[in-house]
């Protein structure tokens, strides 16, 4: 049944040409509420039409598949929040700026901080959407059908319900990829550029996913013997994910388009990058000042560590502007017992601290 819905989902965006305005509204799903799939009458297209950051091949995606536009939501923010858990101690720290860009014109810039921020989102509606077709949320969807690995012990059972990769896969490919696929650029132009960056960065979150995702086991036996093992397909914790593409990251490869129209490498020295890893085709801001043009927030008032010499010590956050101290107060949980039965008794214990902020 998937096939199918997707190939005609796939012939409805290729009729798309509509010029797509904000290049990652779609991340809005994520900053605003959007009702569970029992809430939507089916193909009800006002639904589809209210959300806000679709594009057009998204909109019409959405309509055949409305009871998705949660997980995808869901996604997002997961994105979201593993983005910013990725680059806190860095300048540019991920930080959203309003409900419909999500993190504003600095996302016109293609950047490397760019291109992990399209990486993780696409990743992020892969992971939910594959969980959400195990935990039988999605109707178009159940559990995974990946065939038995080869490796695996003859006397283990191949089975259980395992996170369906596989679909989380074509789908997030076919909504995510559809902002940029609907676009009709001058061949070697700079949007050309930008859009082959989105797609490449698109399919290296994806890819993250899918690679990470392992055979995991639970026992059965008397009394723990673990005499049998059924064994099923799972996605890793979303924070490996982040932790892989954080590296690819940091190895991104500068690009620049082509007169044919082909992304190619601005230093050839270099090993030309394959599917999973992230690109980009701009150098990024330094993110020390706020900047409307560049929507850049600056470091002004970030919090820093005066004693590292990494990214988060006050030194390279504040741009060398300097720093202020103060003290604040930290309350913690101290002196915790336990008492039979069942709980456990803790004190607050207070600490004055030094902490600094960027001038």
């Amino acid at each position: 049944m998937t096939a199918p819905r997707l190939a005609l989902a796939a012939a409805l965006l290729c009729s798309c040409t509509s010029p797509v305005a904000d290049a990652n509204s779609w991340w809005s799903l994520a900053m605003n509420p959007i009702q569970r799939p029992e809430m939507y009458i089916i193909g009800a297209q006002p639904v589809c039409s209210q959300l806000p950051g679709l594009s057009p091949g998204q909109r019409k995606l959405c309509q055949l598949y409305q009871e998705h536009m949660v997980f995808i939501g869901e996604g997002a923010r997961s994105a979201i929040k593993e983005c910013q858990y990725q680059f806190r101690q860095r300048r540019w720290n991920c930080s959203t700026v309003d409900n419909t860009s999500v993190f504003g014109r600095v996302m016109k810039i293609g950047s490397r901080e760019t291109a992990f921020t399209y990486a993780v989102s696409a990743a992020g509606v892969v992971n939910a959407i594959s969980r959400a077709c195990r935990e039988g949320e999605l109707s178009s969807c159940g559990c995974s059908r990946t065939a038995r690995p080869k490796d695996l012990p003859r006397d283990w059972l191949w089975g259980g319900c395992g996170d369906n990769v596989e679909y989380g896969y074509r789908f997030a490919k076919e909504f995510v990829d559809a902002k940029e696929r609907e676009k009709n650029y001058v061949r070697g132009s700079e949007e050309q550029a930008r859009m082959l960056m989105n797609l490449q960065n698109n399919e290296a979150g994806r890819r993250a996913v899918y690679k990470l995702a392992d055979v995991a086991c639970k026992c059965h036996g008397v009394s723990g013997s673990c005499s049998l093992k059924t064994c099923w397909l799972q996605l890793a914790d979303f924070r490996k994910v982040g932790d892989a593409l954080k590296e690819k990251y940091d190895s991104a490869a500068a690009m620049r388009i082509s007169r044919k129209g082909k992304l190619e490498l601005v230093n050839n020295r270099f090993n030309m990058p394959t599917q999973e890893d992230l690109v980009y085709v701009d150098p990024s801001p330094d993110y020390c000042l706020r900047n409307e043009t560049t929507g850049s927030l600056g470091t002004q008032g970030r919090l820093c560590n005066k004693t590292s010499e990494g990214m988060d010590g006050c030194e390279l956050m504040c741009c060398g502007r300097g720093y202020d101290q103060f003290k604040s107060v930290q309350v913690e949980r101290c002196h915790c017992k336990f008492h039979w039965c069942c709980y456990v008794k803790c004190k607050k214990c207070t600490e004055i601290v030094d902490q600094y902020v960027c001038k």
